[in-house]
């Protein structure tokens, strides 16, 4: 990551680019993208809670091997605890802190610094955005504030692709239950409603 200033349109990009995605995984996947661009970093990753196996579970990522990737399974509530604590978590050398589950996994992908930041959205922890660094790097507190307000934007991004997703989902089954004939004509034709046993020219006027 290089030692810049981040700029107000440098969010108003990232914004922009996930607020048109339509899909939680796109959405992540925007933003591991936008973020890796952004700041000049080595890579993004973004994952999501598994409730069922309390693990941190990969949706999207840039910039990363896939053998660094598949290198085990991420536990929520050991290790990295920026998801489990909500909290950011900032480690300068990555071989040499004990929160670290793969040491030598990260040194063979080059890798030397790392920020964890969760992804929050309606005070619920949906999961952690971690940002990796090729060289050394002290993370600024400017640096922290704008992970965490992309992390924040990534999470309600996500939440209001699902209930758009559920919305049509919805629509849809309701359809599905009704049947086309429910959205037939209310109009009525000049007899409809008329009792059969009123005469045809009283019924004809």
């Amino acid at each position: 990551m290089e030692n810049h200033t981040i700029y107000y349109d440098t969010i108003t990009r990232l914004t922009t680019a996930i607020s048109q995605c339509k899909d939680p995984e796109e959405v992540a996947l925007m933003t591991a993208e936008s973020v890796k661009t952004a700041f000049a970093a080595k890579g993004c990753s973004i994952f999501l809670v598994n409730r069922e196996t309390r693990e941190l579970g990969l949706v999207a990522s840039h910039g990363l091997s896939s053998n660094y990737l598949n290198k085990g399974p991420i536990h929520f509530m050991q290790t990295i605890r920026e998801a489990k604590d909500a909290i950011p978590i900032a480690i300068y050398d990555v071989t040499d802190d004990p929160r670290i589950e793969y040491p030598e996994e990260a040194r063979k992908e080059g890798i030397a610094s790392l920020l964890g930041v969760p992804i929050i959205s309606h005070d619920k922890i949906l999961g952690a955005l971690r940002v990796y660094t090729a060289k050394p790097w002290e993370f600024s507190h400017n640096d922290i504030t704008v992970i965490q307000a992309v992390a924040l934007i990534c999470g309600m991004a996500m939440d209001m692709c699902r209930m758009y997703k559920g919305y049509k989902t919805s629509i849809e089954i309701l359809k599905n239950m009704r049947g086309e004939d429910t959205y037939s004509s209310n109009k009525w034709t000049p007899h409809e409603g008329v009792p059969k046993s009123v005469d045809r020219s009283i019924r004809d006027h």
